[in-house]
């Protein structure tokens, strides 16, 4: 089994990217389950429904969030009617919307996705590793799951670390998101499971964590905001991770990152 997961969606440059680069990805590679996060797809904070359906016309099988799930308002109602679209599992108890779902592939694969937001350096959560190992417990690897993928929105890649040896052997991938940055980590940790901390962002690199340099450099100088963080809007790296499965056990042969268009060195899946 073949999976993608694509890190958060930057504005209308990374929207454009997966519009125009993941259709073909799918088709040249033979992916049977994508995953994107989409947290700051629109405008850079948040998703809206629209912008929500635009990622899944593209071939995304599940949208993730994270700190930024519901800036935008409408979240706050059409999550609860999209299956497709996860908020972080370890929100506060009446938050809408939910943090794993199980999904059937492209090719009949039953895939278990889920979603958890870290707490280091980030604003108040619940305990993600409890959660995240129940919703795992729930539906196992190999039995009812043919593959687990999760996304740990985290600042900290100790965080992101720990959730990866603490799932080891029990999920396909544990990837993080949310710094934006791809890091070079991408690996089989011992039990089998996938792990990259992080998955890097689908924006314009020519940035700062893809919003134009302007407003994030005058704050960096000066200490005073100017005006509000825009998207920055020139070509987009698309960023990932590509996973192929054992199909025996649904934990990961092998493990590459993605890169494609934009100011970075490319990378392809290094499928055999």
């Amino acid at each position: 089994m073949r999976l993608l997961f694509l890190g958060d969606v930057m504005g209308r440059a990374g929207r454009d990217a997966v519009s125009e680069r993941l259709p073909g990805l799918i088709a040249q590679h033979g992916f049977d389950f994508v995953v994107i996060n989409g947290e700051n797809a629109s405008h850079g904070r948040g998703l809206t429904e629209s912008h929500f359906k635009g990622l899944r016309d593209a071939g995304a099988d599940i949208v993730t969030l994270g700190d930024h799930a519901f800036d935008q308002r409408e979240a706050l109602s059409y999550i609860e009617r999209e299956n497709t679209l996860l908020r972080p599992i370890n929100m506060p108890g009446g938050t809408p919307g939910r943090g794993a779902m199980m999904v059937e592939g492209r090719n009949g694969h039953r895939v278990l996705v889920v979603n958890a937001l870290g707490r280091v350096f980030m604003g108040p959560a619940d305990d993600p590793f409890r959660p995240v190992e129940k919703a795992v417990e729930a539906c196992p690897l190999g039995e009812q799951a043919d593959a687990v993928i999760v996304d740990f929105h985290t600042e900290a890649t100790s965080e992101i670390q720990a959730m990866g040896h603490f799932l080891d052997g029990r999920a396909t991938l544990v990837v993080g998101t949310h710094t934006h940055l791809p890091t070079a980590d991408h690996r089989v940790l011992k039990g089998g499971t996938g792990f990259m901390a992080d998955a890097g962002m689908c924006g314009d690199f020519d940035s700062i964590i893809g919003t134009d340099t302007e407003e994030p450099l005058n704050r960096f100088l000066t200490g005073i905001p100017n005006g509000r963080f825009t998207p920055a809007e020139g070509e987009a790296t698309l960023c990932g991770v590509a996973v192929e499965t054992d199909p025996a056990s649904g934990l990961a042969r092998t493990v590459s990152p993605v890169r494609i268009g934009g100011v970075l060195a490319q990378a392809l899946p290094a499928f055999a």
